[in-house]
């Protein structure tokens, strides 16, 4: 009987997700359909200039929505197979700050890493899947904050009823999180964008897929405000918290 439950859950799940993924691939094909229609009527340049813009915008977010989906239905199998190995948390997490430091050119917001010192900060995890996670943070920082901003990465070691923990908080200088929002960014397709971004650069997955790994690891990821003495919101900090 729990089988046949556990089964119909699965299929439910199946359902939900494929009916979710043709909701959002309808949506840039009906755009594309659209402006290559329009396309065929109009005889300014200009015009057509700019309908092949959206034509590009499309197809590349149709791009980017199949390769996240496809990553998106492999995780599960793949979390549930892989080995864990020890990583280095804090040595990860330099990395990617070197990382964003090189390539950012002096055109994004400043990453820092600070790190407890004179601690294990060592997890068992698959190594590959815990840098998607704190590269999808990293990068939703990057994308809230202002260019002369500045990102933290703040990772400790905390005891806990259930055993040692150690703890990343990821803050930025950015807007904050709606408090009406704060658990539904971490839902499937879910898409906040900042200001003057155009539309369909994200798949909505990042946070979804981040959530879902840090759990498999028998972790956590939250999301809350930064707010002043002054009360007013100076930013937003994502905490991840895993079992040492």
């Amino acid at each position: 009987r729990d089988m046949t439950a556990a089964l119909w859950q699965r299929m439910d799940a199946i359902e939900s997700f494929a009916a979710d993924v043709a909701h959002e691939i309808k949506n840039p094909l009906t755009s594309l359909r659209s402006a290559v229609e329009t396309a065929a009527n109009v005889k300014d340049p200009e015009q057509q200039r700019k309908l092949l813009a959206v034509v590009l915008d499309d197809i590349q977010r149709i791009d980017r929505l199949i390769s996240d989906i496809s990553d998106a239905s492999r995780l599960d199998a793949e979390l549930s197979r892989a080995t864990r190995t020890p990583v280095d948390v804090a040595g990860l997490l330099t990395t990617l700050s070197d990382m964003h430091s090189t390539t950012s050119g002096g055109g994004k917001p400043t990453l820092t890493v600070e790190a407890e010192t004179g601690t294990d900060l060592q997890v068992p995890a698959i190594e590959g899947r815990l840098v998607q996670v704190f590269r999808n943070l990293i990068a939703n920082a990057v994308s809230f904050s202002p260019l002369e901003g500045r990102i933290t990465c703040r990772v400790t070691r905390e005891s806990s009823e259930d055993g040692d923990l150690v703890t990343v908080a990821i803050e930025d200088q950015g807007p904050g999180i709606p408090e009406n929002k704060r658990e539904t960014i971490f839902e499937r397709f879910y898409t906040e964008r900042p200001e003057g971004e155009k539309f369909g650069i994200h798949s909505g997955l990042g946070l979804s897929i981040s959530r879902q790994i840090v759990e498999a690891h028998s972790g956590t990821l939250r999301a809350e405000n930064l707010t002043g003495e002054d009360g007013k919101i100076g930013g937003a900090r994502f905490t991840v918290r895993l079992p040492c």
